[in-house]
């Protein structure tokens, strides 16, 4: 765990979950605000969970589901703000590194032998 506890992308990845519980923490829409946080909890957690596996290949899927949740977390963010939801205040921080962290992961996807993941990333 000592080689995610220095990944630059998966500590972005956690301070953005945790910006998204404290912006949705006052969201009346409890179904907007699960869905949110779920998405948002599912990147770091998809980043480790692809860490812990033993071959290339399970690690690109993983990361490739994290820059899925990652795109779903964006999207949600933005959705919310013209809801009128979130405060645009603090959610347009939250969703530029949402995006950033996306691009983030397409580029690690790509630092490990894309041969061995099972087909080509997008960006």
């Amino acid at each position: 765990m000592d080689a995610l506890r220095r990944l630059e992308v998966w500590k972005r990845a956690c301070r953005l979950c945790v910006g998204v519980y404290r912006t949705t923490a006052a969201c009346t829409d409890k179904g907007f605000r699960d869905q949110l946080t779920r998405s948002a909890l599912s990147v770091p957690s998809n980043i480790a969970e692809g860490y812990e596996r033993e071959t290339t290949g399970e690690r690109c899927h993983f990361l490739r589901i994290a820059k899925g949740s990652c795109a779903e977390c964006w999207t949600q963010l933005l959705i919310g703000m013209d809801a009128g939801f979130l405060e645009p205040e603090a959610t347009r921080p939250l969703a530029s590194e949402a995006e950033e962290i996306g691009r983030m992961l397409g580029g690690l996807v790509k630092h490990f032998a894309v041969k061995e993941c099972d087909s080509t990333p997008s960006d």
